[in-house]
């Protein structure tokens, strides 16, 4: 049976790790180690809170979260990604449950269209020399905040 007073309090933490993450990443375009492990090991309590089974849902959640890395792995191989995305997206995917992680997935690709086009845009009005280099986090971190929105914001979920 789902323990109901944790949720709201570790969905707050999420969010302001994802807004922590967000932060440094526009700031400084890098993702703290220390901030992706602390989402991860954070997502066993919030799976207590939850009622997460142990099997197979605990089973399915690190299935998931091994998947996300491995997919965005290729990206960051390609020079698409950068490491901190890679390991934020595979802490997130500890928490989120696999439909909630493909909404994330496609919110995430819009958002980070829209932040790649205005970081080009601002590369090319300042003349600034070299690739741009595009804070995904952001999106990332936008796209959490958005599905952790929608479970208290949305009446039809």
């Amino acid at each position: 049976m789902p323990t109901v007073w944790p949720v709201p309090i570790l969905s707050i933490l999420l969010a302001l790790l994802l807004l922590c993450g967000a932060t440094t990443d526009l700031r400084q375009r890098i993702i703290s180690n220390r901030l992706n492990l602390t989402i991860a090991l954070t997502a066993p309590l919030y799976w207590w809170a939850t009622g997460v089974s142990l099997w197979p849902g605990v089973g399915i959640q690190i299935g998931v979260a091994l998947l996300v890395f491995a997919l965005f792995t290729g990206l960051f191989a390609m020079g698409m990604m950068g490491g901190g995305d890679v390991k934020l997206l595979g802490a997130l995917a500890l928490w989120l449950p696999w439909k909630d992680m493909l909404v994330l997935l496609v919110v995430m690709s819009l958002a980070g269209g829209l932040i790649t086009l205005a970081t080009v845009i601002h590369h090319r009005v300042t003349q600034r020399a070299g690739q741009p280099e595009v804070p995904y986090g952001v999106a990332i971190a936008l796209a959490g905040l958005w599905v952790l929105g929608e479970r208290y914001l949305n009446p039809f979920t």
